[in-house]
């Protein structure tokens, strides 16, 4: 008798256990099933203006993200500019050359790779690709050529690289045009504050035949561009413990090789 109870004992510690054991089981499939990771941030900080605090949006532009997170994590921003500053519109920064003509090279992207320049393909509707996300105030885009004056309108999809641009007003004209890929969820106002940053001079400042203003050096400045370039002093994202790994890279189109060739063309 004591043997039967004792047996029964087991048997109800043993189903009791592979009870629990089907539980944590079936717990972990939902887990996993269900979860979605953190949507990773990205802190700007300024020089004498404050931070800015972007949540990135994997879900729409993934292979835009992922060149983001690669180039501000491995420092290349740290110490660039925003070099072009248009108030109720917005802030473009994130070229190495300071003067929107730089473009990043693959050891950017990792040191062991080559020093030749790279581009991304353009995650948005005009690109065929299902990105919703609406150029309004506060969210992030990556700046690209525009070549449809030489009909490479595709050319100028594909030519984003490092630079970025914050929105400072909705730009509902531009929806479907642009990578976005995040929006600020802290420090808007520094927005504001570098939107409206005194500038050289603005194209409608010029009466018709005057030239624009030119450096020091004799080259012609860009118009937009702030007399004092805000500073990055870095930009770092926190990616909640996931690996968001390399973009995928494409070779961009070279417009001066274009145009000697397409010259040469109309010259013979």
């Amino acid at each position: 008798m004591k043997e039967n109870k004792i047996l029964t004992i087991i048997m109800i510690i043993a189903i009791i256990a592979v009870i629990v054991a089907i539980a944590f089981l079936g717990y972990g499939i939902y887990k996993k099933e269900t979860f979605k990771p953190q949507k990773p941030v990205a802190t700007i900080e300024i020089e004498n203006y404050g931070t800015i605090k972007i949540e990135l949006y994997p879900d729409q532009a993934p292979n835009t993200v992922t060149n983001f997170i690669k180039l501000a994590n491995n420092g290349f921003y740290d110490n660039l500019t925003f070099h072009r500053t248009i108030p109720d519109f917005m802030i473009q920064g994130g070229d190495k050359s300071g003067n929107g003509t730089g473009a990043p090279t693959l050891k950017d992207l990792d040191e062991n790779l080559s020093s030749k320049n790279y581009a991304i393909e353009g995650e948005f509707i005009a690109n065929k690709y299902n990105n919703t996300l609406k150029l309004e105030r506060g969210v992030i885009a990556m700046a690209r050529s525009d070549y449809s004056n030489i009909n490479k309108a595709k050319e100028g999809y594909n030519s984003a690289g490092s630079q970025f641009f914050i929105v400072q007003k909705d730009q509902d004209s531009l929806n479907g045009m642009y990578a976005g890929f995040g929006k600020v969820i802290e420090g808007i106002e520094v927005v504001d504050k570098i939107a409206n940053v005194e500038v050289f001079y603005r194209d409608s400042d010029l009466k018709e035949g005057e030239e624009a203003p030119k450096d020091e050096n004799g080259t012609q400045i860009s118009s937009d561009t702030p007399k004092e370039k805000p500073v990055i002093k870095s930009i770092r994202v926190e990616t909640y413990g996931e690996n968001y790994g390399m973009p995928e890279t494409i070779e961009p189109f070279n417009y001066y090789n274009w145009l000697m060739k397409n010259y040469s063309t109309q010259a013979q």
